[in-house]
């Protein structure tokens, strides 16, 4: 074989070794379901696949000894981190986020708004975010009767 065979074959090679790893590449790109349930009292997160399997879980409590800080945004962003450490693992990438705040509530907790912008600057692409705060239909009937409280 002569010299320029050689050389077209060690090209051949290393777009084939280069087109191999975009492959790998578009393979490990994998999406899952970030659900954030914010209350007045913790920051719980779950990242779960596409297919409803839990894959990491983080709240409040585990980033903090101090109960009155667990639903703070500081400590939000910490438990934020060790979803995004557990979903490195795994492959994922792309993630849907579903917000559940407090029942009656005007808006979900500064502690969710922390998580999403700490999985966004962590390189994780944010494709929807949904909020699932259940909201009061008319409640239960008010004490007292039709005339009230008779005193």
């Amino acid at each position: 074989m002569t010299e320029e065979e050689i050389k077209q074959e060690e090209k051949e090679s290393e777009e084939k070794v280069q087109e191999e790893k975009k492959e790998k590449k578009a393979e490990k790109r994998r999406i899952g379901i970030l659900h954030v349930t914010s209350t007045k009292n913790n920051t719980i997160l779950m990242l779960a696949d596409m297919a409803g399997n839990t894959i990491a879980r983080a709240s409040g409590g585990q980033s903090t000894k101090q109960s009155r800080l667990k639903s703070s945004p500081t400590v939000a962003m910490f438990s934020a981190k060790k979803i995004a450490e557990e979903a490195k693992e795994h492959n994922i990438t792309d993630l849907y986020v579903r917000i559940r705040g407090e029942t009656g509530g005007t808006s979900s907790s500064s502690a969710a708004h922390a998580v999403i912008k700490t999985l966004s600057r962590d390189d994780f692409k944010i494709i929807s975010i949904l909020d699932l705060t259940k909201m009061p239909r008319g409640g239960p009937k008010k004490a007292g009767g039709r005339r009230g409280r008779r005193v």
